[in-house]
């Protein structure tokens, strides 16, 4: 049998190493008192709050070292923890409750406003942190212990953006983060002596199952800061002794970029993961000269997320590669019929593995169109060399990436039909310096109305996050079309300065 329950064995191996600290030193914990906090937020949970097994508990919060006792806390019941995004607005934040039918919403009270604005009718019931925690205070005495969590059952949801313009939920079981740890485990060679700090936030999958899961299977030390914070981050190198950094390339660069970069004591970091997209072989070589390896990843919500993983020792040989598919992944890539193509030809990447997602939640539709015959077909498009390294060419669909966020344009375009005297909209995203990409909205009105491109992104602003909201607005008498009547995206990319 699989042990599922870490903190309990970690709290007999190792009860006194520090498992999870908050970067700015307010909390810290060690494995036993992670384990006590966890059977405690498990009592209280279910107790006060009526949490059962498979029931939905959403967290509206920025990272705290609460949303990792909450976390283990539900696994304990058999629970399922829903980390929403805290950028979304309170249309957004309904829409997930909605569809997830959560129990109970947890928040941070920075977030209070948004949470006042949520439906009356649908809401669930409702607990800002700060009660959480001194109520846990509380609790003198956990429950005889257990652990109600099952290999195969779901213990997280986590949303990204639908190309319908609706969150999709994929479904996050504990067999994906146990066998996700063992990929990244055997791939990164993660040890118990490994110390990493977590600024990716966790409503992503790379906030939890980059690092955070897999090192805390490995009994490994958290660093969990609130946000991403160049300065901070240098200091707790030094400090903490940190032997592992990941981030993706516009975090590693603002790292770079850093006062303190030159004269930071960085000696104990073996390396640093990077994902998202290829880093420029300049930021490389930047690294490097500060003695840090480079190594490029890719991996997804649904699949992993440590799926793929390229040596250090290919960061300039193999430049944008992503490698190859870690130790229980199988990968390949075909045609549109689901046919394997030959190197050095573009197809779709599908993949198969333990790690597999089991499919969407509430949504079997998306999850028959996704999963086939056990292949989990990603839509991106990718390519192998002749020495069967792989490199992702583009997106199968629209999707594009500002600032490390998904963006699905569909989702963009329904919020701005929504504004009067709208008569068409497309948006695509196009390249960004800062951010990576950035939206691109083209517009054309209906007869006799008047827009300015302030009144459209004021209407973006109050119904849709920050992230997706396009940073140009441009006015079109019509947009081009194919003879069959689609918008050809193509043709704006080609109009866009």
């Amino acid at each position: 049998m699989i042990e599922l329950d870490w903190l309990k064995r970690w709290s007999l191996y190792s009860p006194n190493a520090v498992a999870l600290q908050e970067g700015d030193g307010n909390k810290a914990f060690s494995y036993s008192e992670l384990f006590t906090r966890s059977q405690k937020a498990a009592h209280l949970l279910s107790t006060r709050y009526g949490v059962r097994k498979g029931d939905r508990v959403a967290v509206f919060s920025q990272n705290r070292a609460e949303y990792v006792v909450l976390f283990f806390g539900l696994q304990r019941l058999g629970a399922i923890l829903a980390p929403l995004n805290f950028r979304l607005t309170a249309r957004e934040v309904n829409q997930i409750l909605g569809d997830c039918s959560a129990k109970l919403l947890i928040f941070e009270s920075e977030f209070e406003t948004i949470v006042s604005e949520l439906d009356p009718v649908n809401r669930p019931e409702i607990l800002d942190f700060e009660n959480f925690w001194s109520q846990l205070d509380t609790v003198e005495r956990a429950k005889e212990d257990f652990f109600d969590g099952q290999f195969d059952d779901p213990c997280m949801i986590i949303y990204t953006a639908g190309t319908t313009g609706f969150p999709k939920g994929a479904v996050i079981t504990h067999k994906m983060i146990f066998w996700n740890s063992v990929n990244t485990s055997m791939r990164l060679n993660l040890t118990g002596q490994d110390v990493t700090p977590i600024f990716l936030p966790m409503f992503h999958t790379s906030g939890w199952h980059v690092l955070t899961t897999p090192l805390f299977h490995r009994g490994a030390k958290i660093i969990l800061l609130k946000k991403f914070d160049p300065e901070l981050i240098l200091s707790l190198c030094e400090k903490e002794k940190v032997t592992i950094l990941f981030g993706v390339p516009t975090t590693m660069d603002r790292l770079a970029h850093s006062p303190n970069f030159e004269r930071a004591d960085l000696s104990t970091v073996r390396y640093a993961i990077v994902g998202g997209e290829p880093m420029p072989i300049e930021l490389i070589q930047t690294w490097e000269r500060k003695g840090i390896p480079i190594r490029q990843g890719y991996g997804l919500t649904e699949f992993g997320p440590g799926v793929f993983s390229l040596s250090e020792s290919d960061s300039h040989r193999k430049i944008g590669s992503i490698g190859f598919p870690n130790f229980y992944v199988d990968a390949k890539v075909v045609d549109d019929n689901g046919i394997g193509v030959e190197r050095g030809n573009v197809g779709e990447l599908v993949l198969k593995g333990p790690s597999c997602s089991p499919g969407y939640w509430n949504n079997p539709k998306a999850t028959a169109e996704t999963i086939k015959a056990e292949w989990f077909f990603t839509g991106d498009l990718v390519r192998q060399d002749l020495d069967g390294y792989f490199y992702v060419i583009g997106r199968k669909k629209d999707m594009y990436k500002s600032g490390g966020e998904n963006v699905y344009p569909a989702e963009v375009e329904q919020v701005i039909y929504k504004l009067p005297g709208i008569h068409e909209v497309a948006v695509i995203g196009v390249k960004d310096s800062k951010w990576g990409e950035v939206g691109r909205a083209f517009v054309s009105l209906e007869p006799n109305h008047r827009l300015s491109e302030d009144d459209v992104l004021k209407h973006c602003q109050a119904n849709l996050a920050k992230f997706k909201i396009p940073a140009k607005i441009f006015f079109v008498d019509d947009l081009p079309k194919s003879e069959s009547g689609k918008v050809l995206k193509r043709k704006l990319g080609e109009m866009t300065p």
